[in-house]
């Protein structure tokens, strides 16, 4: 039960952080921010949100921005959830490399 009530809660995150993301990076053109995972604790009190940036070569720019906005992403967040969830959990960002990895894979496979 409890994981199903964790995993509905990291859905609805992920969905919401990608709808802020969508209206932020429309500003930003050439760059593609996306939400590819959301992990809760248990206590839902901390969110590791994990972002996948294109193209990669402005990553290091985006989180950078990403992390000095983090109040005022989570003050957005928790507008969009008020009423779903009583407590909004910190959020910290990580950089999801997952797509860059597979590329190195596949041109690795290709030589």
């Amino acid at each position: 039960m409890e994981n199903t009530r964790i995993h509905k809660i990291e859905r609805l995150l992920q969905k919401d952080l990608g709808d802020i993301f969508l209206l932020q990076t429309k500003m930003m053109p050439g760059v593609l921010v996306s939400i590819s995972a959301v992990r809760v604790s248990p206590d839902l009190g901390l969110a590791r949100v994990f972002l996948s940036v294109f193209p990669s070569e402005k990553a290091k720019d985006i989180m950078q921005a990403v992390k000095e906005n983090t109040k005022a992403i989570r003050y957005d967040l928790g507008k969009k959830v008020r009423l779903q969830l009583r407590k909004i959990p910190q959020l910290v960002f990580q950089l999801d490399d997952s797509l860059d990895y597979l590329e190195n894979i596949d041109n690795l496979l290709k030589k």
